[in-house]
C-alpha cells in the first residue's frame, strides 16, 4: 500500500516541508542542462510538434514545478541552438492515486508554457503508452520500494528484523532482503520506462545515494532512521505503543549505491548510463526560532506520517516527532554531515 506525502498547505504539509528535496533539484540543475545539451537526440523526434515530459513521484509541488521548468528551458535552448522550431510541451505529473492532486493542480504556475495533466499510478509499472515520452525525471522517489520485503516481517525467517524499522544497523540477511527487493523494483521500473521512452529520450534520476564502499549504517539518511526507530522504542518503554507494533513495522525504502544502479541498468539492457555523479547535499539549516532538529523532524513528518498513522494511530504523531526533533538537536549528526545525492542520466538506446 502506498502512502503519499502530506497534502495541502498546512504546517506539516510536504509543500511547506520539502526544502531538502528542493535543494537537490537546485544542486543538479546544471547537470540537467548539460544532459539535455549534450545527450538529447532531438533529431530522432524533431518532426514531432509536441515534446512530452513526465515527473514521476511528483507529490504536490512546488518542487516538481521547478524541476519541470528547468527541463523545458533547457530543451528550448537545445531546439533553438540546432535551428529547429520550438515544440509545444506537455507535462505529465505522476504519483499514486492517493496523492493530493487537488493541491498540485491549484498551485500550478499561472504563467506556465506547457499543457499539464495528472497521471495516477505506481512508477514501478507501466503508466504511459509505448514510446510516448521524451524526457522523464524522478527526484527523491526511486528509493521508495513497492513493498517491505516480506522476509523482514516473518518471525520464522533468518531475515526477521525484530526491534528495528529499517536495514541500516541490521543483520546481513536483512540488508540482503532489502537489496533484493530494490533489485526487483528497479527491474520493473526500467522495463516500464524502456517501453514508454522514445529511442534517444532521457531519464534523469535524483536520489539519495550511498557511496560505494560506505556501510549502510554510516549513510546519512539511514542514521536518521536509526534515531527515528529509537524514538519508537522509547515509546514502547513508556507503554505508549506495544513492542509487537514496532516488530511488525518496517520502512519500505532502500538507498542504493552507484554499483547497484549500474548493475540494474546493465541487466535491463535498454538504457545507457550517460552520466553518474555523487552530488553533495547541503546541511540542513535552522534559524533563530527553529532548530535544525525541528526542521529535519518536520521534513520527515511530511514524508512518512501517513504510514505512521496507519500502523500506530494518529494519537502518537505529535509526541513521536517532538521526540525526534529533540534527538536530532542532541545528536552530532549535523556536525559529521556526509549527505550525498546520486544523479544518474540514462538514454534509451535501440535494442535488437
Amino acid at each position: 500500500m502506498a502512502y503519499p506525502m502530506n497534502g495541502g498547505n498546512g504546517q506539516y504539509s510536504y509543500s511547506n516541508n520539502s526544502s531538502f528535496q528542493r535543494g537537490a533539484i537546485h544542486a543538479t540543475k546544471e547537470l540537467i542542462n548539460e544532459a539535455i545539451a549534450e545527450n538529447l537526440d532531438i533529431k530522432n523526434f524533431s518532426s514531432s510538434n509536441t515534446f512530452r515530459v513526465s515527473d514521476l513521484g511528483c507529490s504536490v509541488g512546488p518542487n516538481t514545478f521547478v524541476a519541470v521548468q528547468n527541463i523545458i528551458d533547457a530543451v528550448k535552448l537545445k531546439y533553438q541552438s540546432q535551428g529547429h522550431r520550438t515544440p509545444e510541451f506537455q507535462v505529465f505529473f505522476n504519483d499514486h492515486a492517493l496523492n493530493d492532486f487537488n493541491t498540485l493542480f491549484t498551485s500550478l504556475p499561472p504563467d506556465r508554457l506547457y499543457y499539464a495533466a495528472g497521471v495516477p499510478g505506481s512508477f514501478h509499472s507501466r503508466i504511459f503508452p509505448s514510446a510516448s515520452l521524451h524526457f522523464v525525471i524522478i527526484s527523491y522517489a526511486l528509493h521508495c520500494l513497492s513493498r517491505v520485503p516480506k522476509e523482514v516481517l516473518d518471525k520464522t525467517s533468518p531475515a526477521y528484523n525484530k526491534g528495528r524499522i529499517h536495514y541500516s544497523n541490521s543483520s546481513d540477511k536483512v540488508v540482503e532482503a532489502y537489496a533484493a527487493q530494490y533489485a526487483k523494483d528497479m527491474e520493473c521500473f526500467l522495463n516500464a520506462r524502456a517501453q514508454e521512452v522514445v529511442c534517444g529520450g532521457l531519464v534523469a534520476i535524483i536520489v539519495p545515494g550511498c557511496p560505494n564502499g560506505i556501510p549502510h549504517s554510516q549513510f546519512f539518511v539511514n542514521m536518521w532512521y536509526e534515531l527515528f526507530g529509537s524514538c519508537l522504542l522509547d515509546m514502547v518503554q513508556k507503554g505508549i505503543i506495544s513492542e509487537e507494533k514496532v516488530d511488525s513495522f518496517n520502512l519500505a525504502t532502500y538507498f542504493a549505491s552507484p554499483q547497484e544502479v549500474e548493475a540494474a541498468v546493465e541487466r535491463n539492457g535498454c538504457f545507457h548510463i550517460e552520466r553518474m555523479e555523487m552530488v553533495p547535499q547541503e546541511r540542513p539549516s535552522g534559524n533563530s526560532s527553529t532548530s535544525r532538529g525541528r526542521v529535519m523532524s518536520s521534513q520527515i513528518r511530511a514524508g512518512i506520517s501517513g504510514i505512521i498513522k496507519e500502523h500506530f494511530g494518529e494519537e502518537i504523531i505529535d509526541e513521536l516527532f517532538d521526540a525526534l526533533h529533540k534527538k536530532f538537536d542532541e545528536s552530532s549528526l549535523f556536525e559529521s554531515w556526509n549527505g550525498t545525492n546520486m544523479f544518474v542520466l540514462l538514454k534509451r538506446i535501440a535494442t535488437i
